[in-house]
């Protein structure tokens, strides 16, 4: 199982949101580079970064931030927020990101989503965030009367490479993640898995790791590893997830 350390970019600052709030932020650090090249240097093989101004805008916005990072830590990186183009796609992905994480348009643009799959093959990740279980865009302001489960439906043959699924009211709750809904995804789809979302304790993860069989293949951790109540090592052997 695949760990993997979130960075959440807020005007070029490391913060973590509670349940998506951009006026519930807690400021981790004023380099996210240097977050970045912690979790590196710790073991993780993947970081996914937000750009949560991004989010919200529907542009980029935290470019520079996402550059510093690039340019200090080796390993691949996946980067949400904000895309909403094939030329921002494309941008991010010369730059050295790894995948790009689209969301709203995968809800608002199917067919972009279809050609940015043709165009980048093997590096679209989709983000499906739910609030009690009805899929939320343009920066979690927007819950839609869509389904999660229909919509992975909708885009199961297109050409993504993994879906991150985040229950909303998990998300910095430290609450524990949403088991039921995380297996019901990742039962509905063909396409791996990511969880996201509330996962606070190593136990959090042992719970995860029971649904690997149902196509869950790894988990994101944010505020947990910021505020100490996960140790990013300890989280790593757990889940056999060191390079």
């Amino acid at each position: 199982m695949l760990i993997i350390p979130a960075i959440d970019l807020k005007g070029g600052r490391c913060v973590r949101l509670r349940q998506g709030e951009m006026d519930k932020e807690t400021l981790f650090s004023d380099h996210p580079e240097e977050v970045a090249r912690r979790w590196e240097s710790q073991g993780a093989r993947l970081l996914h970064i937000v750009d949560l101004d991004g989010a919200v805008t529907g542009r980029p916005y935290n470019e520079t931030a996402i550059k510093n990072i690039l340019q200090s830590a080796a390993i691949p990186l996946e980067l949400g927020g904000g895309i909403r183009s094939l030329d921002t796609m494309e941008r991010y992905l010369s730059l050295g990101v790894n995948r790009v994480v689209l969301g709203t348009i995968a809800h608002k643009q199917p067919a972009l989503l279809e050609e940015a799959c043709k165009k980048f093959p093997g590096r679209i990740v989709v983000g499906i965030d739910a609030r009690d279980g009805m899929v939320a865009v343009e920066g979690w302001k927007e819950t839609t009367a869509v389904r999660a489960a229909d919509l992975v439906k909708t885009i199961e043959n297109q050409g993504v490479e993994a879906i991150i699924f985040t229950d909303i009211k998990r998300d910095g709750m430290m609450s524990g993640p949403n088991l039921h809904s995380t297996r019901a995804m990742a039962e509905a789809t063909h396409i791996p898995v990511i969880a996201s979302g509330g996962v606070t304790t190593l136990d959090h993860i042992r719970e995860l790791l029971r649904l690997e069989s149902c196509g869950v293949q790894g988990i994101i951790i944010g505020r947990a590893l910021y505020e100490g109540s996960i140790n990013l090592n300890d989280a790593l052997d757990l889940a056999g997830d060191k390079h």
